[in-house]
């Protein structure tokens, strides 16, 4: 005989009214999801990208980190190829294509300024003799052919706010350019002196940047929640085999006092990050060695890697 199942007991309207009133009680005091509108923002991050010739070409592995993480820096300074790069980012090109335009170059130092090797165009029409000018070389071919690669002429158009330093050949006082057009501001900020002409800026005569912060990060201090220093002056190493050339003695003291001007940069009021990738046996108009450069650039780009992930962490377990 099977065992009689007694009936469900019905709850009266009594109960059915307290445990309603209970599990109310009980989501008030849930956390309730924010709508996407009112949630807190992420914490903001701004990127200095530091000045150092072909070293400078450092700074695309450690954008490729923004890249894979899906972050978008906040703020972006820089200064010379720090520019020259931040610049094309700024603009909305990724890493893998700001590479492209380097990877495109060939052959000498100077066809890698050019970034047109293999092309109709002759090195000579894009890199001017102009000593007349203050400098041995024209810069004006390379911008052009940079700016081929976006359609953005201004500050304003930029995807990520940009500033980017120049220096006032007259006052030795840096100048930050954030407004108006682009890429005569990065034409500016890289006249390394000697090298390339100073170019006129109303009643200012404008070299690199490097000449007076080469790494602009203080631009960003009290500006973002965290700051990313890039410093790519590098180092030098003793060579028993031949002593230093006039050029290597001319652009190495240049980046002896860019590396002190960091280095006391950094020691009043160092930033979040503080980056050093290293380039060995790289010189200013190396940037044909590219992928030399960004296998250095690695362990620094991985350093990167970590701390972003570690920051976010703590940031997203913080916000409430």
């Amino acid at each position: 005989m099977r065992a009689s199942v007694p009936a469900p007991r019905r709850l009266s309207a009594t109960r059915l009214r307290a445990l309603a009133f209970g599990l109310l009680c009980l989501a008030l005091l849930l956390p309730m999801p924010l709508p996407a509108d009112e949630r807190p923002p992420r914490p903001t991050i701004g990127l200095a990208l530091g000045s150092g010739g072909a070293n400078g070409l450092a700074h695309i592995a450690m954008l490729r980190v923004f890249d894979e993480l899906g972050i978008v820096p906040d703020r972006i300074t820089g200064t010379s190829i720090g520019a020259v790069i931040g610049g094309l980012y700024a603009a909305g090109l990724s890493a893998d294509e700001i590479q492209d335009i380097f990877d495109d170059v060939a052959g000498s130092p100077l066809d890698a300024l050019s970034g047109l090797a293999g092309s109709d165009l002759d090195l000579a029409d894009l890199l001017q003799i102009g000593l007349s000018d203050g400098g041995l070389l024209d810069s004006g071919g390379f911008l052009r052919f940079l700016a081929g690669h976006t359609e953005v002429r201004r500050f304003a158009e930029l995807r990520i706010p940009l500033a980017v330093v120049a220096t006032d050949y007259w006052t030795g006082e840096s100048v930050v350019i954030d407004e108006g057009r682009l890429f005569p501001a990065i034409e500016a900020s890289m006249a390394v002196p000697g090298l390339f002409s100073p170019v006129a800026r109303g009643e200012q005569l404008l070299i690199d940047g490097g000449t007076s912060n080469p790494l602009p990060f203080d631009l960003l201090q009290g500006e973002v929640d965290l700051v990313i220093a890039v410093d790519v002056t590098g180092s030098r190493q003793p060579d028993d085999d031949e002593p230093p050339g006039v050029t290597d003695m001319l652009f190495n003291t240049f980046k002896i006092m860019q590396q002190s001007l960091t280095a006391k940069a950094v020691r009043h009021a160092p930033p979040h990050v503080y980056l050093r990738p290293e380039a060995r046996g790289v010189r200013l108009l190396h940037f044909n060695r590219i992928h030399e450069i960004l296998a250095q650039a690695e362990p620094a780009a991985d350093e990167l890697r970590d701390q972003l992930v570690i920051w976010l962490a703590i940031q997203a377990d913080a916000i409430p």
